[in-house]
């Protein structure tokens, strides 16, 4: 059943040839169940989650456009190593777009869904970067007073995993934290998490621009992995906050290894005795996203009580259960505006999120240039 009202919706497709194409299609809105709410998107942020979805490791610099100025078509080759580990999602045109925020413009007969009838509200559920949404109210979350949907569109992903990260720290009785690729909006969002909640943050960058953001904001810990005292200052905040466990953004090459053999050089500073084992303190390393797509290169400098990890908000969240999931979510709620406030550089409709001009600039998952959706633009 649909509801009579058709919206567009920007679709990704890879198909068995290599080839993959991203388009929009009109597709129907189904009518809403009674536990349902229809949302008309206003604001959808494109993450690096999203683009691993929407484009992968595809060469976007060789995209093709075609199709008319209403409904671009842009085509582009995905790398044959790619293709094996994509076998799963091969010919299906697939929404994209894990997060957003509207207003409900449809619900169902419950007197939840009622409830939400003219509200702005964000909301998860994928399938984002479309004009309507029908979604259960559980995968919605009403917006305080005066929020717009563009304050609440990065209202999940970002949010709740600075929160999952802390969280993480203290479940596995770390002190203090350290996160890579950290002048990120994401990385922004948990300095401010870890200021007001006193806990010791070390931040890594890649020049000093990065490191001016994150100063700004009251960081205390930034370190530049371009100067060549890296090493050094690295080891010196990991003694001044006793960091052992690191959110690594990066994912491929040595960083992780460095950060692993810096936490052990800090570890062994305090040691009251020499173990030819390496120190006793676990150090852990949480690779987290994939802005590197090479290996990971591990030197074993940093004894045997060491992990490497992936870690994911998804599985996070199934692991502490829901009461601890609303505890979070009413945190993101109250603090949308200060700790967790969203910074945009351009707002496009989905017609222009298929411009080769704007992919070109939001492919490259640069810090400082994070694109926002407004499907109903």
């Amino acid at each position: 059943m649909s509801d009579g009202r058709t919206g567009l919706q920007l679709r990704s497709l890879l198909k068995k040839s290599g080839e993959l194409e991203l388009s929009l299609v009109n597709v129907p809105t189904p009518e809403p169940a009674d536990d349902e709410v229809v949302v008309r998107v206003e604001a959808t942020p494109i993450n690096p989650s999203d683009l691993g979805l929407l484009i992968g490791p595809a060469d976007m610099s060789a995209a093709k456009a075609s199709g008319t100025k209403e409904m671009p078509v842009i085509t582009a080759t995905m790398p044959e190593a790619a293709m094996r580990m994509m076998g799963a999602r091969l010919d299906q045109s697939l929404p994209v777009g894990n997060e957003g925020a509207g207003t409900v413009i449809g619900a169902g007969s419950s007197d939840a869904a009622k409830a939400l009838m003219g509200k702005t509200v964000s909301m998860i559920g994928g399938a984002m970067y479309t004009q309507y949404r029908v979604l259960k109210v559980r995968d919605v979350m009403e917006l305080p007073a005066g929020t717009t949907a563009a304050d609440g569109a990065s209202w999940f992903v970002n949010p709740l995993t600075a929160l999952g990260m802390t969280e993480t720290m203290r479940r596995e009785n770390h002190k203090a934290l350290v996160h890579t690729a950290a002048a990120s909006n994401l990385g922004q969002m948990l300095n401010k998490v870890c200021i007001k909640d006193g806990i010791g943050l070390v931040n890594i960058v890649r020049s000093k621009e990065q490191a001016d953001i994150l100063h700004t904001i009251g960081a205390k810990y930034v370190v530049d992995s371009s100067a060549p005292s890296f090493t050094d200052d690295l080891t010196n905040a990991l003694v001044e906050t006793g960091a052992t466990i690191a959110f690594d953004a990066i994912g491929g090459g040595k960083l992780a290894s460095q950060i692993l053999t810096a936490m052990e050089v800090a570890a062994n500073k305090t040691a009251k005795e020499y173990s030819r084992y390496g120190s006793n303190v676990y150090k852990q390393v949480y690779i987290y996203g994939s802005l590197d797509n090479r290996p990971t290169e591990l030197s074993r400098s940093f004894g045997l009580t060491w992990g490497v990890g992936g870690w994911l908000l998804t599985p996070f969240l199934q692991k502490i259960g829901p009461a601890e999931i609303s505890r979070l979510r009413q945190r993101v709620a109250s603090e949308l505006k200060t700790t967790f406030a969203s910074h945009y550089t351009k707002v496009v409709s989905l017609t222009e999120a298929l411009d080769p001009a704007n992919i070109a600039v939001y492919a490259k998952r640069a810090t400082g240039e994070k694109f926002l959706i407004n499907p109903n633009k």
